[in-house]
Formats: structure tokens, C-alpha cells, sequence
């Protein structure tokens, strides 16, 4: 691998540069799709309709924190995977993995956030597991969820899609999440009432299939934040993109932390934002129906066509995606190797 570690690193679960290597370098070479080119989740044909399936694991600390706990974030992420592919999310299955030792009322509490979660989505947990391992061994609790959900449209919603001249929104101001649980494990003196953004996408997905955009991609901000996301999709895509930096929506609560704790707030998780990708033609209506759930979502950048066989080129294909100062000045957005938070979905 580019950066050569004979062990795991929990910089390889950040959604950063050593989660690509990971990913495109051991584990896609021989298990990947045959175009390369992965989702949040993956769609097939099955006869008479087109099924989106994806799974994910959550070992979020604390449990409980400002805005959600581990139950409602598991349901909420494996329903936002599949609505990044489009898909209306059906069904759940649920694995648990707990921890001798771990109070019942903890787990009480969170099988009710899941069941609480799952009306809201209108899906069921049709099937699922249960492990125990010894003290000392699992932290508590941790969650595997697998969804599968239904394409009802003709839409090819995946980075492949993407094409220059398309806009990029996002759905809401970022960072919130990655705050809440920083704030939440009273480690560095952080205090805050700011709140995990944690939510269902699924109706502002509804909403914008219903309105019958051109949605050419969808990515949800989750390890990683937006600074990871638009960098995978300008590599999947073999596009380039300028983001101008006075439009990313931040609270004021977010950038001060981060200020304050040297931490990039584009790099902060979030857990209820996603990025859209549409033909500029259709960015200002594709807007609109954004801020109907959340008034902080913007217009923050335009997709490029990659420069080839130059200087300028070399440096798209290390650099992707630039940032536009407030006074023009272009600067390379870097992902970084390291881990910024660990354990925050």
C-alpha cells in the first residue's frame, strides 16, 4: 500500500486517504465490482424490479450522545445508503453484538431508538442475531445493519453519472455530528448544546425524486465529511470540482471548535447531510427543495473537466477538488492520512 503499515490503523476506518488505500488497494482488487467504481449502495436487477442492498457496522462512543445513540444512527445510516442509490429503503436486518456486563435498561433504551427509528423510515427488521462476548471485549454494544429498498425510477443515481458543468449542493450546514460526540466524551474540556444533525434523508430524496430532477449523484457526509466525499467522487467520476469556501454552510458553534481545536471542519462527520450533484440547469430547483428541510442547504460548488497530459493535470490527478477562497485564490483540498475522531458512527 502507498503508505506501508503491516497493522491496522484506526486511520483506516477515518473515510480518509488511508480508508481509499484499504479499500481500492487490498480489499476491492479482489471483491470489488468489475467497473471499480463503488456506492453507498449497490443496485441489480431481480425480476421485475431493480433491488439496492447495502450494509454497515456502528461502534459510535458514547452510546448516547447530544441528538441520537447507537440505535437510531444504525437504522438512520443503512436507510441513507440506500437513499443515496435512489432506492426506497424496505427492510432491515439487525446484529447485535453485546458486551458481558452491559445494563439492561442501556439496551432497553436502545432497541426502542431502533423501533422508534424504523416507524419513522416505514421499515421493519425482518431478521437479525445476537452475540455476547466476555467483559472487556466489546464496549458496550455494537451494531450491524443491512437494508435492502427498491429503485422506482429510471434514474442512474452514481458517480459515474457525474458530468462537467453539474452543480454541487449540500443539504445542510456541516459538522454538527463529529462536534456533538467530541462535546459528548468530555475529553477536551468541549462544551457545547449543539446537537448530533442525525436524521432520515429519505424524505428530502423523496421529495426530490417526486419533482422530477435529473439527479446525477448523491452522497451522504458521514466518516470523512464532505472533504472525502466530493474527493471520491471526483476520482470515481474523473472529473475535477472548484467548491467555493464562503458558501459551505458551518455553524458558528462547529467553527469554533474546530478553530480552537486545530481540527478541518470540512473534515468534521456528519450523520443527516448528504451532497447532490444535478445539471446546473435544474441547481436552483433542486435547491428550493433542499431548503424545505433544511433552511442552510447550498449552492457551494460547480464539477470541472479533469485537465490531461500537464503540469495543471498532474495536479487535478493528486488534487481533485480545489477551494475557492473569498478572494479568488484556489487552493488544493487535501483528505487527510490521519484520523481526525475516531469512533463517531
Amino acid at each position: 500500500m502507498a503508505e506501508d503499515f503491516s497493522t491496522v490503523q484506526l486511520a483506516h476506518g477515518s473515510g480518509g486517504r488511508l480508508s481509499q488505500q484499504l479499500l481500492t488497494e487490498l480489499l476491492l482488487p479482489v471483491l470489488g465490482p468489475p467497473s471499480g467504481i463503488v456506492h453507498d449502495a449497490a443496485r441489480w436487477s431481480a425480476p421485475g424490479s431493480e433491488l439496492a442492498f447495502t450494509t454497515d457496522s456502528y461502534v459510535v462512543q458514547p452510546l448516547f450522545f447530544p441528538g441520537g445513540d447507537i440505535g437510531r444512527l444504525a437504522v438512520f445510516g443503512s436507510v441513507n445508503d440506500l437513499c443515496m442509490a435512489g432506492a426506497r429503503p424496505l427492510a432491515l436486518s439487525l446484529g447485535l453484538i453485546l458486551e458481558e456486563g452491559l445494563q439492561l435498561s442501556c439496551l432497553q433504551q436502545v432497541i426502542a431508538s431502533i423501533a422508534d427509528a424504523c416507524a419513522q423510515c416505514g421499515v421493519s427488521v425482518i431478521t437479525g442475531d445476537t452475540k455476547v462476548v466476555e467483559r472487556g471485549k466489546g464496549d458496550g454494544i455494537f451494531i450491524n445493519t443491512s437494508a435492502i429498498g427498491v429503485v422506482d425510477h429510471g434514474l442512474q443515481i452514481h458517480p459515474s453519472s457525474v458530468r462537467p458543468g453539474d452543480a454541487v449542493l449540500v443539504s445542510g450546514d456541516l459538522g454538527r455530528h463529529g462536534v456533538a460526540i467530541l462535546a459528548a466524551r468530555n475529553q477536551l474540556g468541549l462544551r457545547t448544546a449543539l446537537e448530533s444533525d442525525l436524521a432520515s434523508l429519505q424524505q428530502p430524496v423523496q421529495a426530490l425524486l417526486e419533482s422530477g430532477l435529473e439527479l446525477h449523484c448523491l452522497r451522504d457526509l458521514t466518516r470523512g465529511g464532505l472533504a472525502s466525499a466530493v474527493d471520491e467522487l471526483a476520482r470515481a467520476s474523473g472529473c475535477s470540482m472548484v467548491l467555493e469556501d464562503s458558501a459551505i454552510p458551518l455553524h458558528p458553534t462547529v467553527e469554533a471548535a474546530c478553530d480552537l481545536l486545530g481540527l478541518d471542519p470540512l473534515a468534521m462527520a456528519n450523520e443527516g447531510r448528504m451532497v447532490v450533484i444535478c445539471p446546473e440547469s435544474q441547481a436552483a430547483q433542486t435547491l428550493t427543495v433542499l431548503k424545505a428541510f433544511q433552511g442552510d442547504a447550498a449552492r457551494i460548488g460547480t464539477v470541472l473537466e479533469r485537465s490531461r497530459g500537464d503540469g495543471v493535470g498532474a495536479l487535478q490527478q493528486r488534487y481533485p477538488v480545489q477551494l475557492r477562497s473569498a478572494l479568488g485564490v484556489l487552493r488544493p483540498l487535501d483528505i487527510s492520512s490521519s484520523e481526525q475522531l475516531p469512533r463517531i458512527c
